[in-house]
């Protein structure tokens, strides 16, 4: 079993609404300099088989296919 993340974020330019309000919502907890807050989200999966490559490639067709809008986000695929 390979257990990997994947972690999908916004692109740089692309306006991030929810992120503004989580700045905001900080400021108004009282938490000072926080700045340029991004969201995203994290998948972790447990996929059968025993080879990373093969695993990562899955992955990354799975981004592409499902896990991430590729117009406007990026996404990172890890093997721990």
């Amino acid at each position: 079993m390979i257990k990997a993340r994947v972690t999908v974020t916004l692109k740089n330019g692309v306006l991030d609404p929810q992120g503004k309000a989580i700045e905001h919502a900080l400021d108004s907890l009282g938490f000072d300099g926080v700045h340029s807050v991004r969201q995203g989200k994290v998948f972790d999966l447990e996929i059968e088989g025993t080879d990373p490559a093969k695993a990562e490639a899955d992955l990354k067709a799975m981004c592409d296919k499902l896990l991430a809008n590729t117009v406007i986000e990026n996404y990172s695929v890890s093997i721990t």
